[in-house]
């Protein structure tokens, strides 16, 4: 039995833009072709498609994972791995738990206080447990798709850089969402001048890795806001922050960009 790309995409949750580049990339071909031009998969293509989706929650490359498929390794030691692998994620989750479970008790004991500083003033305990290179990767895709020079800049940008670098970039980062956040607090509207110095050296923190044009940073923006993950990672050091942040970065884009 055949089932057509919209059929696996409904049993799957992939979406079919996304089964469409499988294909593309030699990861996933469909069974066949039908005269209308539609994909259609058979039994075998729905299991590796699971086995794409295992490996691609354990954080796993496109481009091991096809290696990993495409050279019938020994699926025992591949499970192995995998397992080692959800060992590390159960640790992981078990860490950031306690850290949603810190911030619970702090906000409780908080609760009533109009001083928001309470909250956003304790960095270092908001973020154990995140990992954001498993939002960063979605963002390169986009990134990839839409802009694939910048692409390439982002890319060359990130293997220059050493351990020591991604720590102090990371610290900078957050350092420079607190202080977005007091100005939140604060009450200042998203075009006033300190906030807009905040904004520019946000964007130039970005074009560290790629430099995005006015479309292009106006389409982060948003995403910001759009998606739950990093809309959550905001969320975390003040409510609000990942719509205050879009509105001054849309301003900026509309008075420096092009």
């Amino acid at each position: 039995m055949n089932w057509s790309i919209a059929e696996v995409a409904r049993m799957s949750g992939v979406t079919s833009r996304t089964l469409r580049h499988y294909d593309e990339i030699g990861l996933l071909p469909p069974a066949g072709i039908g005269s209308n031009g539609h994909r259609y998969y058979a039994e075998a293509d729905l299991l590796r498609l699971q086995q794409i989706l295992l490996m691609r929650e354990l954080g796993v490359g496109l481009r091991e994972i096809r290696e990993v498929l495409d050279s019938q390794r020994d699926r025992v030691a591949v499970l192995r791995e995998h397992h080692r692998r959800l060992l590390g994620e159960r640790s992981r989750l078990q860490t950031l738990a306690r850290t949603v479970a810190r911030t619970i008790a702090d906000l409780e004991k908080d609760e009533g206080s109009e001083d928001m500083t309470v909250q956003i003033n304790r960095p270092e305990n908001l973020f154990e447990g995140f990992e954001p290179s498993r939002y960063e990767a979605e963002v390169e895709a986009e990134v990839r798709e839409r802009w694939p020079a910048a692409w390439e800049q982002s890319r060359q940008a990130v293997e220059g850089m050493t351990a020591e670098d991604t720590e102090r970039w990371q610290r900078e980062v957050t350092a420079q969402l607190i202080r977005m956040a007091e100005f939140m607090v604060a009450g200042a509207p998203a075009d006033d001048p300190a906030v807009q110095t905040e904004v520019v050296a946000h964007y130039q923190g970005v074009c560290r890795f790629w430099t995005p044009n006015k479309a292009a940073y106006e389409g982060l923006a948003q995403r910001y806001v759009d998606d739950p993950q990093m809309r959550g990672n905001f969320e975390k050091i003040a409510e609000g922050l990942a719509e205050y942040l879009r509105a001054a970065m849309i301003v900026y884009a509309g008075a420096r960009l092009s």
